[in-house]
């Protein structure tokens, strides 16, 4: 059987079993998610899709350790990956029906790739100007999701195995150049080539989770969300998931073998 440090290195995500720690904190972070989603101000910086997508970076209010409501954050992630601290408040990614309807800013291109590649990405790399020219601008050391309710719709997406391919594009973007340029890279061209490899040599995966269960996703897979297809339905708070993405200390960290 392959452990899930094996899983996590070969495919570059794993989840993780049930565990009784996670359901707990989830269930401590879900009122608070439910908070900050419904809040006006919230909703006004990061509602996204026609009202279908609430975004939420930094949105929930645990504490340095990633505790809330006294709650410890524990699992069955320790000793997988580094640990950071402190912990950054968690995104709180929140689905609604209709994901993702088409922003009236949004080109066709962007609203047809969100269709029909769920939005698929790196996180970290950011797309910026009215040209979308890419950047690294956060190097995450990894990414740890949580749900926070029962909902399997719009599930996360993944390819495994898209992280060698990923590492490999960007290791050849920042050949011979100190960590500190590479901010300075646009990475558009590449990036892009690189997804379309993946696109066409790794298998979409939809990653469903259950409350208790994590993921544990490497920093550079590719992974998107699906659309809220007609089978699908959820609580009427939506589908919610809590992200902790913390940054590397080093930017030089991002791209090493692990």
């Amino acid at each position: 059987m392959v452990s899930a440090a094996e899983a996590y290195e070969g495919d570059g995500f794993v989840v993780l079993p049930k565990d009784a720690r996670v359901a707990a904190w989830a269930a401590a972070a879900l009122p608070e998610a439910s908070r900050v989603a419904s809040d006006s101000e919230w909703q006004a910086k990061w509602l996204r899709h026609e009202k279908t997508w609430f975004v939420g970076v930094d949105a929930l209010p645990n504490d340095e350790n990633g505790a809330i409501g006294g709650v410890a954050l524990q699992g069955p992630w320790e000793g997988l990956m580094p640990w950071i601290t402190p912990v950054h408040p968690a995104q709180v990614s929140v689905v609604y029906p209709g994901y993702p309807r088409r922003d009236a800013d949004e080109s066709e291109a962007n609203h047809r790739y969100r269709l029909k590649r769920d939005a698929a990405h790196v996180d970290g790399i950011h797309a910026e100007g009215p040209e979308r020219r890419r950047f690294l601008r956060e190097a995450h050391a990894w990414i740890l999701g949580i749900p926070l309710n029962a909902a399997k719709a719009a599930p996360l997406v993944v390819w495994p195995g898209s992280h060698e391919i990923m590492r490999d594009a960007f290791m050849s973007a920042f050949a011979g150049l100190p960590a500190s340029m590479w901010g300075e890279i646009d990475l558009t061209e590449i990036y892009t080539e690189a997804r379309a490899e993946v696109f066409e040599t790794c298998e979409r995966v939809e990653v469903p989770l259950a409350l208790g269960q994590s993921v544990l996703i490497h920093r550079l897979t590719l992974h998107g969300v699906a659309p809220w297809g007609p089978k699908y339905s959820a609580p009427p708070e939506g589908r919610m998931i809590a992200y902790f993405r913390p940054l590397f200390k080093e930017t030089r960290d991002w791209l090493r073998a692990d």
